[in-house]
């Protein structure tokens, strides 16, 4: 998709979610979106194209980084638990509690005991969460072989992007196949009647992102509640009042 199309296409959908987030918080939903997929297949780029111009107060992402020793001692979804949404919150997990199921299980990061605990464990999870009254919708987004191989090299040759390489990553492009089927299992497992996958084809990420924000925005059904424009006040005459010389404290102006 041409980047001109692309713009014109996620303005008009970021109107919609300026939407869907006011329905949000005045109806007092609770929203979980969960990303997942392989390294490089573009979660971190969509889960920013839906949320550049929505309030993180209601609609907010969660990373979390690699857990703390003495997380790895908690039950293992203590650390997700306080990330859940309030009334009127849309939470945005950019991975989530499906690294047992992946990440660890290919690393070798969990047993064999709490990965077969976490496979019967986990859909029970999500049924209380939806019974509870939380929209659970979940993603998994996916790219050829190919393009991710391309993407891992453009951000080994970006000195903006080459954060976002790690060890982890180098060391899952040796594991492709393991991780298919750790996917495979995961489908299998756990995409139920109440919590189903959604699979998103992000080998286009421009098409793949406005896809993955149409089919978001047709999950939750809502109302247009955006308020008419507001009548502005005049703003406080001066009144004989002089600002004080503050230009000492100006940072310099490099570009002008």
């Amino acid at each position: 998709m041409k980047r001109k199309e692309y713009e014109k296409r996620l303005a008009e959908a970021e109107v919609e979610l300026a939407k869907l987030q006011a329905w949000i918080k005045d109806r007092g939903l609770r929203v979980v979106v969960i990303f997942e997929g392989r390294d490089a297949a573009g979660k971190g780029g969509t889960i920013k194209a839906i949320t550049r111009r929505l309030n993180p107060r209601v609609v907010r992402t969660v990373a979390l980084p690699v857990p703390t020793d003495r997380e790895k001692t908690e039950w293992y979804l203590q650390r997700y638990v306080p990330h859940l949404p309030a009334a009127g919150e849309m939470v945005l997990f950019d991975r989530s509690w499906y690294n047992r199921l992946n990440v660890e299980r290919v690393m070798g990061f969990c047993t064999d005991e709490q990965y077969e605990q976490f496979l019967r464990l986990c859909p029970e999870f999500e049924e209380t969460l939806v019974e509870d009254g939380i929209i659970l919708i979940k993603f998994w987004l996916h790219t050829s072989d190919d393009e991710q191989e391309r993407r891992f090299q453009a951000r080994n040759t970006d000195p903006k992007r080459r954060w976002k390489l790690s060890p982890m990553d180098l060391t899952a492009r040796s594991r492709w196949v393991d991780y298919s089927k750790a996917r495979d299992v995961t489908f299998e497992h756990t995409s139920t009647e109440w919590a189903p996958w959604h699979l998103a084809d992000l080998e286009d990420k421009k098409a793949g992102r406005l896809n993955v924000i149409n089919f978001l925005l047709s999950e939750i059904p809502y109302e247009d509640l955006t308020p008419p424009p507001l009548e502005l006040p005049e703003r406080q005459p001066a009144e004989g009042y002089e600002s004080p010389d503050w230009s000492a404290l100006e940072i310099p102006r490099v570009f002008e």
